[in-house]
């Protein structure tokens, strides 16, 4: 079957910054050559390509001016976003987005995370037996898709009430389709060339008609508790104002879209990344299981057991020090502006390497060691500020940053206890910047049950 391209709309535009900086993040260490460029320039790297300033920016300085001192001459970057997320929080700004936004907060106070506990735990039941059948056959999974299904499993449980209607594998596979930024600069030579007149299952178009399928699909599924606080209920609730003319029904199924990716991703990768360090540091891995039997004995955890694991909570923002699952932050500047001795013009798109603070000895000793204690308590108060956003900074910051860690630590705590996650790929695993550090290739690992 074959459909029109017309989702494909902007990954292959070149006006598209995914697209203009496609030579640069197809490097094999892209990460690598963007500190060495920083280093040299003094943490700002203008760059010029054709008609378009791109400013990269590496330091905390910079992020503090950007995020905000002058934040309101910054507007997020939205050019390619839009099919996926449609008018989201995610794709707007301004008045309209601090409007979309306040019914939505709620569902992110830490009271309500208890409410959500037996919901995540229940996925993470689900994804315990299946690796229990992994662990039997012997067979290797690529991780990012188990971590990624089990995101998207906690978010239908947890948020929506509802079980997952849809195979997670195969939305997976889509939403990479789309995401996979390397893909863009082939799909738009093809544009140019005239060949791309239609694509098949294989390409953006499909994935992109299958994935506006899946907000519906959760909507029409079975309802697992009938709960009235639950964050699809808040947007339902809003959609039903008469005073709220803009959270109309397609509004709901925008910003449902946004947790069932943009959440599911950030999530899933930054699982995926501590499961492969801790393969790497086995002594870790130990840690946690310590830690875990100290505290719950031999059962799971329970909510209010979950505060008192310190050290796993630790080795999770150590993952996302060196695993940042958004590596950058973009900005478009809405006017000039002088950050550091740099001019910055109306118009520059303006890239945070986040990533390049995450990992500079300026803010942190030894920074390629993974080493959670960075994250205990009285050596968090001696850290640089703004020289760690996993979750930005700012008005703008992730609103659902809590409770992805909460997420991670329960899916750590009880799968560690269980199972020995073997990475079985090559050492150290490659990265791959696209829209998020994924890493190259995939993460191949075999699953063993713990005796």
């Amino acid at each position: 079957m074959t459909v029109a391209y017309s989702h494909s709309h902007g990954l292959g535009d070149e006006q598209s910054i995914w697209f203009k900086l496609t030579p640069l993040m197809n490097q094999d260490n892209p990460m690598q050559i963007l500190m060495n460029l920083s280093e040299k320039y003094g943490g700002i790297i203008p760059i010029n390509l054709k008609n378009q300033r791109i400013v990269l920016l590496s330091d905390v300085e910079h992020f503090k001016r950007v995020l905000v001192e002058n934040a309101d001459n910054y507007t997020k970057y939205f050019d390619g976003m839009r099919p996926v997320f449609g008018r989201s929080m995610i794709t707007i700004d301004g008045a309209l987005w601090q409007k979309i936004r306040k019914p939505q907060q709620a569902a992110f106070h830490p009271q309500m995370f208890e409410e959500y506990f037996p919901f995540l735990m229940d996925a993470i039941r689900t994804k315990s037996k299946i690796w229990a059948d992994y662990a039997k056959s012997g067979e290797t999974v690529e991780m990012v898709e188990q971590t990624w299904t089990l995101a998207a499993d906690m978010v239908c449980k947890a948020l929506f009430d509802r079980e997952m209607p849809f195979n997670p594998h195969f939305v997976f596979g889509m939403v990479k389709t789309y995401t996979d930024v390397m893909n863009h600069k082939e799909i738009r030579q093809k544009k140019v060339t005239g060949e791309l007149d239609e694509v098949n299952d294989a390409d953006a178009a499909k994935a992109m008609k299958h994935w506006g399928e899946v907000p519906d699909a959760v909507l029409g599924a079975p309802i697992i508790d009938d709960r009235q606080k639950t964050l699809l209920n808040m947007i339902l609730a809003a959609e039903a104002d008469p005073e709220f003319p803009e959270f109309d029904h397609q509004q709901v199924v925008d910003e449902m879209k946004q947790y069932l990716w943009a959440g599911t991703e950030t999530t899933a990768l930054t699982l995926a990344w501590c499961l492969y360090l801790l393969s790497q540091n086995p002594e870790a891995a130990d840690k946690i299981r310590a830690e875990a039997n100290e505290i719950c004995g031999d059962k799971e955890p329970t909510w209010d057991q979950v505060a008192q694991l310190s050290y796993t909570r630790q080795v999770i923002q150590e993952t996302m020090r060196l695993y940042p699952p958004i590596w950058a932050l973009i900005r478009v500047a809405a006017g000039d502006d002088v950050i550091e001795g740099h001019e910055v013009h109306e118009g520059d798109k303006i890239v945070m390497c986040t990533y390049l603070a995450h990992h500079s000895p300026k803010y942190w000793n030894d920074p390629e060691e993974f080493r959670p204690e960075r994250f205990s308590p009285e050596r968090m108060k001696k850290r640089t500020k703004y020289s760690y956003l996993p979750f930005a900074a700012g008005k703008r910051s992730c609103i659902g940053g809590a409770l992805s860690q909460i997420e991670n630590m329960l899916a750590l705590v009880t799968l560690l206890r269980r199972f020995q996650p073997e990475y079985v790929g090559d050492v150290p695993a490659k990265i791959q910047s696209t829209v998020t550090l994924c890493p190259k290739g995939g993460l191949p690992f075999r699953i063993r049950e713990l005796s």
